[in-house]
């Protein structure tokens, strides 16, 4: 269907930020996307494009219509994709991950690829409090982000996936002291307080009691933890579960007491166009980190 070659032409656009771009995904000239989204504006009767000399990107209409675009061609995978196996999935899911998780999350989406070779299945990160918003707009159908208590929304249906407890990082040559001791004498290096992980800090600090000296705030987990490694200081951070810090010869994993933890879990719009596709990649994902 030509106005279904139109739409995926459209959503490729979107993904890759210029008519040259998605014109090699489309194995199509870049004359030929530019006159489907002119027949594309001229239907929907509106620009749905901003263009500075040769870049285009997506105008405020082009941002709105992504989400129930990427929705009907989903609609249409599966409807093309239908086998009388009740357990074949097929469509489109656009997935989205904070940047600990998109390792073992490429991983699940690669499993589940593998049963179910109708899914098209696309990962993208970002920070956490992005990715919830880009589910609840549905530019994204599921996410893995980080749960807080204040972010629940009739709209949203969350599934827990792991927690990870709040630890001090310290490099290998800190002396043994307890950790509001060692907070004090030490330099800081704070994550990001606009960022949930960084109120996560703010919380553990307040039940230290503990008034470090701030060296620098960034918003990088790992880049946190380079820090710490090259003897810049120390850090309060979730023990990713991925991290090996215990492992490595640099660092010291010091447990503080009473830590929150920092919960992740899986977030996707309670009508969700594929449900069936994401909690089978939930129970992928949760089965690879058993």
């Amino acid at each position: 269907m030509s106005s279904i070659r139109i739409l995926r032409t459209f959503a490729a656009v979107a993904t890759e930020g210029s008519f040259a771009a998605a014109a090699q995904r489309m194995a199509l000239t870049p004359a030929a996307v530019g006159l489907q989204m002119r027949t594309l504006e001229a239907e929907l009767r509106r620009p749905l494009f901003t263009r500075e000399g040769k870049a285009v990107m997506l105008g405020d209409a082009g941002r709105e219509a992504l989400p129930a675009v990427r929705r009907l061609l989903t609609l249409y995978d599966q409807l093309l994709a239908a086998t009388p196996s009740a357990s074949a999935m097929a469509g489109t899911l656009h997935l989205g991950s904070i940047v600990s998780a998109v390792r073992p999350l490429i991983q699940a989406t690669l499993a589940l690829k593998a049963r179910h070779p109708g899914l098209e299945l696309h990962v993208s990160s970002a920070k956490s409090a992005e990715l919830v918003a880009r589910v609840a707009a549905g530019e994204l159908d599921a996410a893995i982000a980080v749960r807080q208590p204040r972010s629940a929304s009739t709209e949203l249906a969350w599934t827990a996936l792991y927690s990870e407890p709040m630890v001090l990082l310290a490099g290998r040559a800190v002396e043994d002291a307890p950790p509001r001791t060692l907070l004090q004498r030490h330099p800081f290096i704070r994550f990001d307080r606009t960022q949930d992980t960084g109120q996560l800090v703010e919380r553990a600090l307040k039940r230290l009691r503990a008034q470090p000296r701030d060296f620098l705030e960034l918003n990088a987990i790992e880049s946190v933890a380079d820090l710490v490694r090259s003897g810049l200081g120390l850090a309060l951070l979730p023990l990713l579960r991925d991290a090996r810090w215990h492992a490595d010869p640099r660092l010291r994993v010091i447990d503080i007491p009473r830590p929150e933890s920092r919960h992740i879990a899986l977030v996707q719009r309670r009508e969700a166009v594929n449900p069936a596709a994401i909690s089978a990649l939930a129970r992928e994902f949760l089965a690879r980190e058993a």
